[in-house]
C-alpha cells in the first residue's frame, strides 16, 4: 500500500518543474492526478512557460506507475476554467481528496511592468485561491490541501530603496506572503471539518523559473548579461546550508507527507523546505 493508495489529487502546474515531481511523487504512492497547466507563455513573464508536450511526458509518468491521470490545459487565473476541470476529473476518476496548489511564476523583470504585477498576482494569489476553492465543495473529511509558498514570502522587504523598480518581482514576494495567509486563515476554519490546510515554502529550486535569465539578472545584478555559471555562486547566499539549491524532488517529499494520513493532525503549517534560509533573517522566535 502505498501512502495516498486509493486517493485523488488535483495539481495545479503539473506540466513541469515542482509541479510535476508532486503529480508523479503521489502516483507513486498510490494517487490518480488531475494534472492542470496553462500550457502557453505569458508576454510579462522573462521566460517560457510549459508546453502541451511537457503535460504529455507528465502524464505518461504518472501511467507509468499504474495510475489513472486527467490531463487538462486550463488557466488557474480564470475561476471557471479550474471548476470545469475539477468537474472533468472527477467525473473520470471519481472523488476528491487533496489539492496541490503549485501553479505560480516569478516576474522578475518583468514588462511591461503593470502587466507583470497583474500576471503575477493574478497566477500565485488569485490562482491559488481559484484552485483550492473549486475544490472545497468536493472535499470531505481528511482531505488535505497544499500550496506553495516561497521563503520570499518570509524575508523581511519592510525597507524599499526603490519603489517601483521591479513591479513583477515584488509581485511575487506579495502574492506568496498573501496565500501564505489565506491558508493559515483557511485551516482555522476547516479544522473543524477535519480538513486540513497547510503551505510549504521553498527556497531556490532547480527549475526553468530558477535557471532563466530573469533570475539571473537578479541574483547578478552587477553584470548586464549574466550566464547560469555567473549566478549559480550567488544562489547560495539564500540558504545557511552550502548548497545552491533544492530539487524539486526534495519539495515533493513533504508534499506527500502533507497529502498523507501521517499528517492527519498537521494543519495550519508554514512549512519551510529551505535548507536553513530562514534561519539567515530571523532571530529564534515561537
Amino acid at each position: 500500500m502505498g501512502r495516498v493508495e486509493g486517493k485523488v489529487a488535483f495539481v495545479t502546474g503539473a506540466a513541469r518543474g515542482q509541479g510535476r515531481s508532486h503529480a508523479v511523487r503521489l502516483a507513486e504512492e498510490g494517487a490518480d492526478i488531475i494534472a492542470v497547466d496553462l500550457c502557453k507563455d505569458m508576454s510579462s513573464i522573462g521566460y517560457p512557460m510549459a508546453t502541451p508536450e511537457d503535460l504529455e511526458e507528465t502524464s505518461r509518468l504518472i501511467e507509468k506507475h499504474g495510475r489513472r491521470v486527467v490531463a487538462i490545459e486550463a488557466d488557474v487565473r480564470e475561476a471557471d476554467q479550474m471548476r470545469r476541470a475539477i468537474e472533468q476529473g472527477i467525473a473520470e476518476l471519481g472523488k476528491l481528496d487533496i489539492v496541490v496548489a503549485q501553479a505560480g511564476v516569478a516576474g522578475m523583470k518583468g514588462e511591461p511592468a503593470v502587466q507583470a504585477w497583474c500576471d503575477v498576482v493574478n497566477t500565485n494569489l488569485v490562482g491559488t485561491i481559484n484552485a483550492v476553492q473549486a475544490a472545497l465543495p468536493h472535499l470531505s473529511e481528511g482531505a488535505s490541501i497544499i500550496a506553495t509558498g516561497s521563503l520570499a514570502a518570509m524575508m523581511d522587504v519592510s525597507k524599499v530603496d526603490q519603489p517601483g523598480k521591479d513591479l513583477g518581482g515584488v509581485a511575487y514576494v506579495f502574492s506568496k506572503r498573501a496565500l501564505s495567509q489565506y491558508v493559515h486563515e483557511l485551516a482555522t476554519h476547516l479544522a473543524p471539518r477535519r480538513i486540513r490546510a497547510n503551505v510549504v515554502h521553498p527556497t531556490n529550486c532547480n527549475t526553468d523559473m530558477l535557471q532563466s535569465e530573469p533570475m539571473y539578472r537578479s541574483f547578478r545584478p552587477d553584470l548586464e548579461k549574466p550566464t547560469r555559471a555567473d549566478a549559480e555562486p550567488a544562489f547560495h547566499v539564500q540558504q545557511a546550508m552550502p548548497v545552491p539549491y533544492v530539487e524539486p524532488e526534495d519539495i515533493s517529499d513533504t508534499v506527500l507527507f502533507l497529502a498523507s494520513d501521517e499528517a492527519k493532525y498537521v494543519t495550519g503549517m508554514q512549512m519551510r523546505v529551505d535548507a536553513g534560509g530562514y534561519l539567515k533573517w530571523y532571530d529564534y522566535h515561537i
